[in-house]
């Protein structure tokens, strides 16, 4: 395993808080931790977007700001997910991070769910769209699948996991087979259960270009060994 620096490893983190109960306060803490740390983002529920909840706007610096849409399921309709994600823009989101329907691509339907991601794709087209496929609910086919979906739609990015999902994270094995689908047109966000630093570096090598991390200062302290 290669060894990071801290400012390496940082560079690849959205620093995440998405629990419900999360505070105004709470996200306030959580922008000044990710300028400390120097994460690439903070990704935040859509309504802590909004200056009216928060008290003020943001100050992130160089911290881009990220969000999610349909989330955690995905069954919502396509119209939603795209208004959601338009009003994240308007309120300064600089990524998307949406759900898809994970039952219609187990059941075969990867026309609609291709069909949803363009649908968001076309609200947001300045953003950067990722799209969460709860990897480690599918089949290596279906994981393929999701991503020639993501790719067909124009996305960004493709996603592992909402983190909330009783199946699972991120692994290794999925950020590959993802990696390998996509190839270099895409990047490839593992996010959901990387709680430490030798974790977070073998995702890096297995192929992925972004982590999505909520304990981010406790995986950079791995950094120092």
């Amino acid at each position: 395993m290669s060894r990071m620096t801290r400012a390496e490893l940082a560079a690849y983190v959205d620093h995440t808080l998405l629990k419900p109960e999360a505070t105004p306060a709470d996200v306030l803490a959580l922008a000044a931790e990710a300028r400390d740390l120097a994460a690439y983002s903070i990704c935040i529920s859509p309504n802590m977007l909004n200056p009216a909840v928060l008290g003020g706007p943001l100050e992130l610096g160089a911290v881009k700001l990220a969000t999610v849409c349909g989330f955690p399921s995905g069954k919502h309709e396509s119209q939603v997910k795209a208004a959601e994600a338009a009003l994240a823009v308007e309120h300064g989101a600089d990524e998307v991070d949406m759900v898809i329907d994970v039952g219609a691509l187990k059941s075969g339907n990867t026309d609609s769910v291709t069909a949803d991601i363009r649908a968001v794709r076309e609200a947001i087209p300045s953003a950067i769209l990722k799209v969460i496929i709860e990897s480690a609910a599918l089949s290596d086919d279906e994981i393929v699948a999701a991503c020639r979906a993501a790719e067909a739609a124009m996305a960004d990015f493709v996603k592992t996991s909402t983190g909330f999902h009783p199946s699972g994270g991120a692994s290794v094995e999925a950020v590959r087979l993802m990696r390998e689908t996509v190839g270099d047109r895409l990047g490839v966000k593992a996010s959901g259960g990387i709680r430490d630093y030798k974790a977070a570096v073998a995702m890096i090598e297995a192929g992925a270009s972004r982590l999505g991390l909520s304990g981010t200062a406790t995986v950079l302290e791995g950094c120092k060994g």
